[in-house]
């Protein structure tokens, strides 16, 4: 068996392929998306720590609302 006709599929190379690419997209995807959504989560959670140390009172308020 030459690389071509392996490549080839027998016919049905563009259904395998695409196959292929779709699962390696997802997969990618998959792992991609948690941890940009953790980047983003801790990076408003800085800022909400950040905002919280400057301004006191506001932490007041806010312990205030939770209680």
């Amino acid at each position: 068996m030459n690389w071509q006709a392996f490549f080839a599929m027998g016919g049905y190379a563009f259904y395998v392929w695409t196959a292929y690419g779709i699962t390696l997209l997802v997969l990618a995807a998959n792992i991609m998306i948690p941890v940009v959504q953790r980047r983003q989560f801790l990076r408003r959670q800085a800022l909400k720590l950040s905002r919280s140390a400057r301004h006191p009172r506001s932490r007041q308020t806010q312990n205030a609302e939770e209680a």
